[in-house]
């Protein structure tokens, strides 16, 4: 029997107190919050928007022409605003960064799902030091921009897209951020009158994504608020096809630049401006537009019967202003645009420019309690050109009641 002499069992006091100490420390670094709000929206059209999208207001799918889905004057009562979720952080190892990690979803179906009341998936990603994988909102976009509105989709002239992607914070600071991410590719094609050109009559057109999407984002924080400048470089591509023959690729380049902020006024006041252009960024905008569309090549060109493609500039601005009467009472007031320029072979319905504009009056009446009615106005204009122009708006009004809950174990 070996005897363990009076040093080695100091060691191992103090080994196992340290050991003690750093459990002891990892696990106060743990925590884990359970989140979200109850919500229930009533709306009232003054027209009829698309049945699929009445609880949301994009002007997008106002009707051109009036009376395109239906009669005027219709009410809806929803939850899909509703949501839920959990996050937190989870230390992973002894002088290494913990994960942080988040998982939420609402009621709002979208896609397959369009009007329905179903999980629709925001976020679903974790973090660990410079990198993030997962799902969450696009480095393309700031989403401190969205004002204080109770509509669920927003300014149409937003970037708003959450998507997968794998993200890389190369500097941080208290006030300075600066990352990169590889983001998935979506392109929007529009084939427009394509069908139309001799030689096309029976084409496939369908997108083509063989890279992802790069994007970037320069953010500083300050006493005043924030600005960030955020950029987007991508390859927007097509596939057409004729009957009995294979598919011929072709792509632009896409790039966009966007410049937005906020800044504080008075207490609790602040301002809310974006500036958003480029060429073939439309997936990204928050409503509106198409991000490659065919066009007539010039005479003389190299290409497949004269036709040709072209990623679709667009414009996109939102001007906030969300003001707190007092601790009770806030109200929020805006305006905001989508406009792109349309090739020559895009359809007469084809959007060209969605305006939007609210007001509201929002009640606090306790602690995780809102209580509030919303003005909007919203116009949706076609394709500017021979035969094109349609126009139609709609004036809607929104009352809603939420109940914030939750908890932190």
């Amino acid at each position: 029997m070996k005897v363990v002499g009076p040093s080695a069992l100091v060691m191992v006091t103090v080994l196992g107190a340290a050991t003690w100490h750093g459990a002891r420390a990892a696990e106060a670094n743990r925590n884990f919050e359970i989140y979200g709000f109850a919500q229930v929206d009533y709306i009232q059209d003054t027209k009829r928007v698309d049945p699929n999208w009445m609880d949301a207001f994009r002007p997008s799918k106002i009707a051109t022409p009036e009376g395109e889905f239906g009669s005027n004057g219709q009410a809806s009562v929803s939850v899909k605003q509703s949501r839920f979720g959990v996050k937190g952080v989870v230390p992973t190892s002894d002088h290494a960064p913990p994960i942080n990690f988040k998982f939420e979803f609402d009621m709002f179906g979208t896609g397959v799902d369009a009007g329905q009341t179903t999980i629709r998936l925001r976020h679903f990603y974790g973090e660990w030091g410079q990198l993030l994988a997962g799902q969450t909102h696009s480095l393309f976009m700031d989403i401190d921009v969205f004002p204080n509105v109770i509509d669920y989709w927003g300014p149409p002239g937003m970037v708003f897209l959450r998507l997968p992607q794998i993200r890389w914070t190369a500097y941080r600071t208290a006030n300075d951020v600066f990352a990169f991410a590889l983001e998935r590719p979506g392109n929007d094609v529009d084939p427009g009158n394509l069908r139309l050109v001799q030689g096309f009559e029976n084409a496939e057109v369908r997108p083509d994504q063989p890279i992802p999407d790069l994007t970037a984002q320069f953010r500083h924080d300050d006493t005043w608020g924030h600005y960030q400048v955020s950029a987007i470089l991508r390859r927007v591509g097509y596939e057409v096809a004729l009957p009995g023959q294979s598919f011929q690729k072709g792509s632009q380049t896409g790039w966009g630049i966007n410049l937005a902020g906020a800044y504080k006024l008075m207490e609790k006041d602040q301002l809310l401006l974006q500036v958003v252009y480029g060429d073939g960024i439309a997936s990204y905008m928050n409503d509106g537009g198409m991000d490659i569309a065919p066009q007539t090549l010039p005479a003389g060109s190299p290409g497949n019967l004269g036709v040709g493609s072209k990623a679709v500039p667009l414009t996109g601005v939102v001007i906030y202003y969300d003001h707190y009467w007092n601790s009770t009472w806030s109200s929020s007031i805006g305006y905001s645009y989508t406009q792109v320029n349309n090739t020559d072979l895009q359809d007469p319905t084809a959007f060209h420019k969605g305006q939007y504009a609210s007001v509201n009056l929002l009640m606090y009446p306790a602690d995780k309690v809102l209580i509030g009615g919303e003005l909007m106005w919203g116009k949706r204009t076609d394709n500017q050109i021979p035969g094109g122009g349609a126009t139609g708006d709609d004036v809607r009004f929104q009352f809603s009641v939420k109940y914030n809950f939750g908890v932190k174990l």
